[in-house]
């Protein structure tokens, strides 16, 4: 049973990182066809770039984490505290995510003269804002857990 979960998981952190790479490739072939086209705008461009990179992160940080996670052989350490890093390490890249879509989402409409539907970017600020205070709560719930895992206290 441990073999599957190991092989499953190092499937899953490599189809995670393939679709990292290709998100990357194709980033860099948006600015390089829109710098080649004076037709095509150069800024939004980049800016449509910068959204892929960022999705390309999350997905390499996806692939990473099940990596790091669910390959290692249970020798009973501290799993609370890993999951935890985890987490944090993928929810703050995923709020990064959201903000910067938001912002260029706010910079379309601004461009374009649509300041009605600012309503969708705030939404999505107000949603990323529960996000993050939901992981604050998750970290601050979960704070004396690792230390129980292992044994340590927390009376120094």
């Amino acid at each position: 049973m441990n073999r599957y979960k190991i092989i499953t998981a190092h499937l899953f952190a490599i189809v995670f990182h393939f679709i990292a790479v290709s998100l990357l490739l194709l980033a860099i072939y948006g600015v390089v066809k829109a710098i080649g086209d004076q037709g095509e705008d150069l800024v939004t461009s980049i800016i449509n770039s910068i959204n892929t990179l960022v999705i390309a992160l999350a997905m390499y940080e996806l692939g990473t984490g099940i990596s790091k996670e669910y390959t290692k052989m249970d020798d009973g350490s501290n799993i609370i505290s890993n999951i935890r890093r985890s987490i944090t390490r993928f929810v703050g890249t995923v709020v990064i995510a959201l903000v910067l879509e938001s912002l260029i989402m706010i910079i379309k409409y601004s461009q374009v003269g649509l300041a009605g539907n600012l309503h969708y970017p705030v939404a999505i600020i107000v949603a990323t804002s529960i996000l993050l205070l939901s992981l604050g709560g998750f970290l601050f719930l979960t704070k004396d857990e690792g230390s129980a895992v292992t044994g340590a206290t927390n009376s120094d």
